[in-house]
Formats: C-alpha cells, sequence, structure tokens
C-alpha cells in the first residue's frame, strides 16, 4: 500500500478515494529518479505532501514518520515525502533529522497539482494519500495536523490488513 502526505488544493479538485493514483517520475534528495508506479504490485505507499523543508510542522510531521518507519515497514508501506523544495534542500533536512524514507523534489509542481495540493501560496499544502498495491486510492488526509498524524495513518493501514 502506499500512502502519500500531501497539501490541500488550490481550487482544483484534485483526485478522490477509489481513484487510481496518478504517476510522476521526479527526483528524489539523493538523486534518483522515482515513479509511483515503481512500488505497483509491490508495496502500498504513504505520500505525504508538506509545504517546506526545516519548518516547524514539517519537522514534527517528517519526524514523527521516521520515527514509526519500522512500524510501516512492517506492514509493508513505504513512506515518501513531497514538497516543492529542490533535491538539495531535501537532502539537507533529511541529513538534519536523520530521516530514513525518501523525499521527493517537486519543482514544477506536476505531482502538487495532480494530487490537488497545491496551496494559495504555490507551496504544497499539508496532505496525505495511502495507495494500495494496486495504485487506487484508499485513503485521504485532507487537513494534516502534523503531531500524531502518522499513529492516525499507521492506525488506517492496520485497518485494512
Amino acid at each position: 500500500m502506499l500512502v502519500f502526505l500531501a497539501g490541500c488544493g488550490s481550487g482544483k479538485e484534485g483526485v478522490l478515494v477509489g481513484d487510481k493514483a496518478p504517476d510522476f517520475s521526479l527526483p528524489s534528495d539523493d538523486g534518483q529518479l522515482i515513479s509511483l508506479s515503481d512500488y505497483k504490485d509491490r508495496q502500498t505507499v504513504v505520500l505525504y505532501f508538506y509545504p517546506k523543508d526545516n519548518t516547524p510542522g514539517c519537522i514534527t510531521e517528517a519526524c514523527s514518520f521516521r520515527d514509526r518507519l519500522e512500524e510501516y515497514k512492517a506492514a509493508g508501506v513505504a513512506v515518501i515525502g513531497i514538497s516543492t523544495d529542490d533535491a538539495e534542500s531535501h537532502k539537507d533536512f533529511r541529513e538534519t533529522h536523520k530521516l530514513n524514507f525518501t523525499l521527493i523534489a517537486d519543482t514544477k509542481k506536476k505531482a502538487v497539482e495532480a494530487y490537488g495540493a497545491l496551496s494559495s501560496l504555490g507551496f504544497a499544502r499539508r496532505m496525505t494519500f495511502v495507495i494500495d498495491k494496486s495504485g487506487i486510492i484508499r485513503k485521504i488526509y485532507p487537513d494534516v495536523t502534523p503531531s500524531g498524524h502518522a499513529s492516525q495513518v499507521l492506525g488506517f493501514i492496520k485497518s485494512m490488513e
């Protein structure tokens, strides 16, 4: 299952539960090109969109996923964070906070827009998507509170088993 965290929309509808998750190919913090389709038929994905690296709420949210990552892995889930920051900013963010999951740079805002996660300020809004192995969106968290969110998402994933 895939879970993506994303920000809320910019007036664009985005996607709904039951929709096929939009695919993307974007650079990660370590320079690899990551595609959602890489996970199809292999893992559930938690995709989370967040506004900006190294800001208080984003640090809280990222560290909560970091701290629960072994539980996500045990459930067969990959966690991926996406923002409009560049790969170098993501690398610094990941290293500074010892993040143990992939961060993806969407500087052209293609995935952010496809998921309806673009804020009126041009950043990703805090929003999470749970995507199953077949690439279908199973849950959307449109208004994420950073503290406790990783536990909330994990609870949903465990209820799907």
